[in-house]
């Protein structure tokens, strides 16, 4: 009997052991799949830049100016010489873009920027030839690029992004004003705000959300390369050679042949700090 029971025993053991092993296992979860964000140009910004403008102005001074009695001795001939001017660019931007489709597609904007400009206030002096100006005249041809001291830009932009990489031309309204602009021969100072227009393109970089170059903490910070043309002051009155009363201060004679035209490009590097969608 005893040995009846035993082996009873054993077998529910086994019995019940191969039940356990017939259960369905608890299975593991799945891995949470996390998309990586999609890179979007969308969103607004602001940014600094720096760069290098010279002077890019199509003007005709002609090369040589009679400058008649009683203002010289006969004879004399005031002979202009092409000086361009050129100098350090910078300043700030704010903008915003818009793309239609994430990752690769079209991207609209504006921007609106203000710039210090390093042009000083040479013009395009005269070398006296032939004979001598009269004691209190002199010889200036305003048409040169005049001084200016700063401009600014309001700009559409369209572009085509290539996931972090933006490839952009850029258009729209510019002005711009210089503390010695106008005056006759830099005697008297006369601010003078002037507008035109200016074009460009440039190529933009997305750089990685955690760029050390992150100080406000936005979704991306962005670093460009950018080229401008603005032309400045499109009148059309003749600005000519004048001689100079330096007594007064006033224009004895006028020469009404060409025009001033302030044209310049700015070649630039830029760095943007994007806020809203990544």
């Amino acid at each position: 009997m005893k040995k009846l029971l035993a082996a009873l025993s054993t077998f529910t053991a086994l019995a019940g052991a191969a039940s356990a092993a017939d259960l369905p296992r608890r299975a593991e979860p799945p891995p949470v799949f996390t998309p990586v964000p999609v890179f979007t140009w969308t969103g607004g910004y602001f940014g600094f830049n720096a760069g290098y403008a010279f002077d890019a102005s199509s003007r005709s001074t002609g090369s040589a100016f009679a400058v008649p009695v009683p203002f010289a001795t006969p004879g004399t001939t005031a002979v202009f010489r092409n000086s361009s001017q050129d100098g350090f660019s910078g300043g700030g931007q704010i903008g915003y873009n818009y793309q239609f489709n994430p990752g690769r597609g079209v991207v609209i904007g504006f921007e609106a920027d203000a710039q210090y400009l390093g042009f000083g206030s040479n013009r395009n002096n005269a070398v006296i030839v032939g004979g001598a100006l009269a004691p209190g005249f002199l010889v200036t041809d305003p048409r040169g690029l005049s001084s200016l001291d700063f401009f600014g830009t309001v700009r559409g932009r369209l572009g085509y992004a290539f996931d972090r990489t933006l490839v952009y031309g850029t258009g729209g309204f510019a002005y711009g004003s210089g503390s010695v602009s106008r005056n006759f021969g830099g005697f008297a100072g006369n601010d003078s705000f002037r507008t035109g227009w200016t074009a460009g393109g440039g190529i933009e970089f997305a750089l990685a959300n955690d760029s050390f170059l992150n100080f406000f903490r936005s979704s991306a910070v962005t670093v460009k390369i950018e080229g401008l043309y603005v032309n400045l002051d499109r009148g059309t009155r003749n600005q000519g050679a004048f001689v100079i009363d330096t007594v007064n201060n006033v224009p004895a004679v006028f020469n009404p042949v060409g025009r001033r035209s302030d044209e310049f490009a700015v070649v630039r590097a830029g760095l943007n700090y994007k806020f809203g969608s990544y």
